[in-house]
């Protein structure tokens, strides 16, 4: 690939991870009855978890896109990829439609990780998987 559709590629996977979350914030914040209401009745999960979760994820969006430290943002990503797959496991095992956009930012994510050297400047040590060496 081009650097150029290297860039463009990033850009857009990272840009879709951090809408999810800030929107999935945003979400959790402004519909918390509706949010509470399906971690009781459809998830099973304690309702104490959604406003951190809430901090969270808009934490976790701002890091992918500012990029403040190597070490924060791979803190970041590891921490959305185990949300994101917990997510997608969770929708599925109540039998809740919900999962396919938790797959999608999971999708996402992999592909914003894996291009991420190639685009920015503060540089991820294990950012190079793809080429089998480490930065």
């Amino acid at each position: 690939m081009s650097d150029r559709a290297v860039r463009i590629t990033y850009w857009i996977a990272t840009g879709f991870v951090a809408l999810v979350y800030l929107g999935g914030a945003i979400f959790y914040i402004t519909a918390s009855d509706m949010v509470t209401g399906m971690y009781e009745s459809v998830l099973g999960y304690p309702t104490y978890l959604i406003w951190p979760l809430a901090a969270v994820k808009i934490v976790a969006a701002i890091v992918i896109l500012w990029r403040p430290s190597a070490f924060l943002t791979d803190f970041a990503y590891a921490a959305i990829f185990w949300h994101l797959l917990l997510a997608v496991s969770a929708h599925v095992s109540a039998g809740d439609p919900g999962w396919p956009p938790a797959l999608l930012a999971l999708v996402a994510l992999v592909v914003s990780f894996l291009t991420q050297n190639r685009v920015r400047a503060v540089k991820s040590p294990h950012g190079n998987v793809m080429r089998g060496q480490q930065a």
